[in-house]
């Protein structure tokens, strides 16, 4: 059993009984506090949203295989979506296992991953997904079509419009995304998970509200 809280931006916790991995924790580029969890585990999808926390077990930034406590996790390097495929891929991915149920991170990558990238994430239960778009993350469309190419059970949108967060570039609405995806929506303060059989049956939003 494990516990998903959102804490804005892309920034997450996900924590079970013995581990807990900080993801994206630099807020303070948004005007939030920067997350900090003693003996945690600190997984970036850009070196930018790391705050290299000297108290972390493990810092993830980039491709490769990592295990560590409760937490099984499988990097792949991305293209940014504000760069072009001339640029170096400068983002990861990350399938993270925790248990039977395996979750897939994404950040502010181009609209499409290619057929290998999808070979590499595998099958995934949970989907974390930005939806703000305007030139910055995903739109509410593009997140949509990402969601059905990666056809998970449960989908956890993050950096959408929050007045509360100071975005480079103004977010869009959590609705825009729900409408274009079309999926039900179950709102929680924080997304509690027993097994991968206790997911929802058909495709579902999790609205984790910011903690």
């Amino acid at each position: 059993m494990f516990d998903i809280e959102y804490k804005g931006a892309n920034a997450l916790i996900i924590a079970t009984k013995k581990s807990t991995a900080m993801i994206d924790p630099k807020l303070s580029l948004v005007g939030l506090k920067d997350l900090a969890v003693k003996e945690s585990v600190e997984i970036a999808t850009e070196a930018r949203f790391a705050t290299n926390n000297t108290d972390a077990q493990l810092l993830v930034e980039g491709p490769g295989d990592y295990e560590i406590g409760d937490f099984s996790i499988h990097g792949v390097r991305a293209t940014r979506h504000l760069d072009t495929s001339a640029d170096e891929p400068v983002a990861t991915v990350y399938r993270i296992e925790v248990g039977d149920v395996r979750i897939a991170l994404i950040g502010n990558i181009t609209p499409k991953l290619s057929e290998n990238q999808l070979e590499e994430l595998g099958v995934i239960d949970i989907l974390i997904v930005p939806v703000g778009g305007n030139g910055y993350t995903l739109d509410g469309t593009s997140a949509a079509a990402l969601v059905r190419q990666i056809d998970p059970k449960a989908v956890i949108p993050t950096h959408y419009a929050d007045n509360a967060l100071k975005y480079e570039v103004p977010q869009d609405a959590l609705e825009t995304f729900v409408k274009e995806l079309g999926a039900p929506v179950e709102t929680v303060a924080k997304y509690k998970i027993k097994s991968a059989s206790a997911l929802p049956p058909v495709l579902t939003v999790i609205e984790v509200t910011r903690s």
